[in-house]
């Protein structure tokens, strides 16, 4: 081993015992600075490593780290970031170390000299031509990477060696070898200073660039990620907020409704599309949310016919804004032109400026996705949050007016979409049950009432948020001895990162905010499988909002049998809440004939915009 570089000694630290400690650091961050030209002067094998990793990966082959002692530890730290970090499954990338698990916290003398073991721990794994075999050992001669490494190529698994010295014996067992040397260390042959930090930086290039071209990230950030604890709500939340603009309350209830996949949320909002339109987009991208956009972008649609009315309908949310821009056929049917999406304009939550700059955006990407000039449609409709009262209502129509947007217009309020998008005819009952709860009822005259909607504190039964704090409730009930035990306890402190009943307190007041509980919903509706104290919660929540239906119906004399849509995260995420629901109904008296679950309430906009042409005008 004399020959080796990294056992030589460093004239610059031989009086290293007689060094102050500033002197010290000062040499060790001098030699360390090394350590980046010698990683660089191995980028194009590196970069060749990472598109092969990364192919094989995305074949369904795995990633397998081989080292002892410092190097062993790396490669084994390495691969058990992957999955917190890309939501990788645990056998994608693997980490073996020469002695087993008990070798990651103490030496185990010896392991590293037996080839042997090295092929042994592959065998194991059954490693094969779709795998990669990374053997790290910056010696460039430990006998169990060794070992490792020639069975590993003579399986066919494409093999990569990773040492600190130019002349290690393992470059020529290998496929492909990345040697970065950096030279003898500040403490003679203590491989994990320089060596080390060099090995470190390779694989995070390696691991992070693999999971880079598989499409883990959008950007910078972590995109691949369920927000299924308190820390990754958290940061799933910011990764919403930052790629999309929306509040902190629109970004929780857009992950609501994705339940907790950031990839589905970014789709969702960005390409104007349904949940499972946007998981499907992302399945045929194979993950990759910007091609999973690139593929939603405006292709060449067909014109209108010059003498076709336009159309616009705009669905405008606390999450975002949707614009459809269609022309209308003569037999009363449309085809759609283009779809633009913008951030939240709901007039109460972002204020009356930033609402109407989203419908401006959102209008304007749909006149430019239809590859058209901006100009006057003859009739839209803008169901907007926020917009029920008159004040409202003339402050967009005034808007509409002053940009010359369309011939004739309406303002509704959003929940209105729903029953449009949802009915055959436009009038019945809708439903919505999301972080909030809603009913709106229309009989054939256009007779309108509404039930719900009142907010978290006088109302939203049967909501997300209903059923969340419902169950938190029982909890502490549970806790303090007057409530049944349910299962609710554990599933929920996990649900929210916390490890007694006594942090719910903190959690609740001081960090939790309403749409952050209101995510709780669906772990309360999959222990109602199981547990009675959640089948009470939820058949409870479904049995309100049938109630606040009935009295809705009930007041514009709608049918027993009525046409129904439901719209909302719990109903679209929720067989099991749906069917009590209606269950529910059915028992006071309505059954749903037909019924109809509305993931784009923006068509809902489209068929109100398209009545308005042939309305009576007064």
């Amino acid at each position: 081993m004399d020959h080796l570089q990294t056992e030589g000694r460093l004239v610059a630290s031989a009086n290293l015992d007689e060094l102050t400690p500033l002197e010290l650091v000062r040499l060790m961050n001098a030699e360390d600075a090394r350590v980046i030209p010698a990683v660089a002067s191995q980028a194009e094998a590196i970069a060749r490593a990472i598109t092969l990793i990364a192919e094989r990966l995305e074949q369904g082959g795995r990633l397998i780290y081989l080292g002892a002692g410092t190097s062993g530890r790396l490669g084994v730290l390495d691969a058990t970031e992957m999955p917190p970090t890309f939501q990788t499954p645990p056998e994608m990338v693997i980490g073996l170390i020469a002695g087993g698990p008990e070798a990651l916290t103490r030496a185990v003398e010896g392991a590293e000299d037996h080839p042997e073991a090295g092929e042994q721990d592959l065998r194991r794994l059954y490693v094969g031509s779709g795998d990669v075999v990374v053997g790290i050992a910056t010696s460039g001669r430990t006998p169990y990477v060794l070992g490792g490494l020639r069975y590993a190529r003579q399986v066919g698994a494409f093999t990569i060696g990773l040492a600190c010295n130019s002349d290690a014996e393992l470059i020529p067992l290998v496929d492909l070898a990345i040697v970065p040397v950096v030279g003898p260390e500040v403490l003679s042959g203590s491989t994990r200073l320089k060596a080390g930090t060099a090995t470190k930086l390779v694989l995070n290039m390696l691991s992070t660039g693999a999971m880079v071209r598989l499409g883990k990230t959008y950007g910078n950030l972590m995109v691949d990620l369920k927000a299924t604890n308190e820390k990754l709500r958290w940061r799933a939340n910011r990764i919403v907020r930052e790629v999309t603009g929306l509040s902190r309350e629109a970004a929780a209830e857009l992950l609501q409704r994705c339940q907790g996949e950031v990839k589905t949320a970014l789709v969702v909002h960005l390409a104007g599309l349904d949940v499972e339109a946007a998981r499907e987009c992302l399945r045929q991208a194979k993950g990759r949310v910007r091609l999973a956009l690139a593929s939603r972008r405006p292709v060449a649609f067909q014109p209108a016919p010059q003498s076709a009315p336009l159309l616009l309908g705009v669905d405008g949310g606390g999450s975002r804004t949707t614009a459809i821009l269609a022309y209308k056929h003569e037999d009363n049917s449309w085809k759609i032109l283009g779809r633009g999406v913008a951030g939240s304009s709901n007039l109460r939550a972002v204020g009356p400026a930033a609402a109407l700059t989203a419908l401006d955006t959102a209008i304007r990407e749909a006149f430019a996705a239809a590859n058209l000039p901006v100009q006057p449609v003859h009739a839209a409709c803008f169901g907007l949050a926020g917009a029920g009262r008159a004040a409202e209502q003339r402050l967009v129509r005034e808007w509409i007016d002053r940009q010359k947007w369309a011939v004739t217009a309406e303002v509704v309020e959003d929940a209105m979409l729903p029953l449009a998008a949802g009915t055959p005819e436009g009038w019945g009952l809708a439903v919505i049950a999301g972080t909030g709860s809603m009913v709106v009822a229309q009989d054939p005259a256009g007779r309108v009432t509404r039930a719900g909607g009142w907010g978290w504190l006088l109302g939203d039964e049967g909501s997300g948020y209903a059923l969340a704090r419902a169950a938190l409730q029982a909890v502490v009930q549970a806790v303090d001895g007057w409530g049944p035990a349910t299962i609710l306890t554990d599933r929920l402190l996990a649900a929210c990162g916390l490890h007694q009943p006594t942090e719910l307190i903190e959690y609740v007041y001081g960090r939790a905010d309403r749409p952050t509980l209101a995510a709780l919903a669906p772990t309360v509706l999959e222990c109602a499988a199981s547990d009675a104290v959640a089948q009470r919660i939820v058949q409870e929540g479904a049995a309100a909002l049938a109630a606040m239906a009935a009295a809705a119906a009930a007041r514009v004399s709608l049918p027993s049998a009525v046409p129904l849509a439901l719209s909302g995260g719990l109903f679209l995420g929720s067989p099991l809440y749906r069917d009590r629901f209606l269950h529910a109904l059915a028992e006071r008296g309505y059954q749903a004939h037909p019924l109809s679950r509305v993931t784009d309430p923006a068509v809902g906009a489209l068929r109100r915009a398209a009545r308005l042409l042939t309305a009576p005008r007064g």
